[in-house]
């Protein structure tokens, strides 16, 4: 379910098993209930919209035969180096399809901070950080699984049973890049563009 409400009883159970310092970021599509129930929850935890669901939704708005030089035209975005290149393509890509598409241009700058958050973190995570596809797979493994089981099982059981089908999925999951950074990002260390602040005694001491 997508509800506010399920979201918010799914995070508050995180919270309740030991989350206790929340999220330096969340990373998901558009359910609209799952960024109200972190606003309620974890409020200070930071949005990144998803890229590949992003631009599914920009895709179904375009014809066909525009499709194709479109999505490299968004790929030019969320693969820029840096955000001001991302932030120009991002103008690049509304001034040209504008006029004969304004439905997917708006869909697009509607959230455009969200979409560009990741450039705050470490560029060694931008992989990870862009898209909720890797966990979408996982649930999609579940959900394969759990339909052709339906009322067979006890409530019990169904829950051991997710639990060693996400075991499993986990032993296929890539390693996570730069992991010697995720310090960094708990302490609260700055990144502009993917690469470390370094405050200047100056600015320390200001």
């Amino acid at each position: 379910r997508e509800s506010a409400q399920s979201w918010r009883e799914l995070l508050v159970d995180l919270k309740a098993r030991g989350l206790a310092i929340a999220p330096e970021l969340a990373t998901g599509d558009g359910a609209l209930g799952f960024w109200k129930a972190l606003e309620a929850v974890f409020p200070s935890t930071r949005h990144q919209r998803c890229w590949v669901h992003k631009t599914s939704n920009v895709m179904n708005k375009l014809p066909k035969s525009v499709q194709p030089a479109a999505k490299q035209d968004l790929r030019e975005i969320w693969q820029a180096p840096d955000r001001a290149t991302a932030e120009a393509a991002i103008s690049t890509f509304a001034e040209k399809y504008a006029a004969k598409y304004e439905k997917a241009v708006t869909c697009l700058l509607k959230d455009r901070d969200a979409l560009l958050t990741f450039y705050d973190f470490p560029a060694e995570h931008w992989d990870h950080l862009r898209t909720s596809n890797p966990i979408e797979s996982v649930f999609a493994t579940v959900r394969h699984r759990t339909v052709r089981t339906k009322g067979a099982l006890s409530q019990d059981t169904a829950r051991l049973m997710v639990f060693k089908l996400v075991m499993a999925a986990a032993k296929t999951w890539r390693r996570l890049k730069g992991e010697n950074q995720l310090p960094k990002v708990i302490q609260g260390v700055r990144f502009r563009n993917g690469v470390e602040v370094k405050e200047t005694p100056a600015q320390t001491a200001a």
